[in-house]
């Protein structure tokens, strides 16, 4: 379930730091929600798609590990991006 190119490309235009920003936390965090909300849909029409839920577990644990890293490095990008996602983070 890759994303389409132009909505990547929109996600990193709203998130980058400045004009060669692709990969900032900020950005990967940004692009990993929009990939869990499209396979979380995905899974609700097939069940028993038991690879994908592998992924998505993944994709959640690797976006849980960069809003921590966020959170301990500069928590103000961290409250701001949880707040625009629209995401719960501890």
């Amino acid at each position: 379930m890759a994303l389409d190119q132009d909505v990547k490309a929109s996600i990193i235009a709203k998130f980058k730091r400045n004009d060669k920003d692709t990969g900032s936390a900020e950005v990967q965090v940004a692009i990993l929600t929009e990939q869990i909300k499209v396979l979380t849909e995905h899974l609700k029409t097939n069940k028993k798609d038991h690879s994908s839920r592998l992924g998505l577990l993944k994709m959640v644990g690797k976006r849980k590990r960069l809003l921590q890293y966020l959170k301990k490095t500069d928590y103000e990008r961290f409250t701001s991006l949880v707040a625009e996602l629209g995401i719960r983070a501890k």
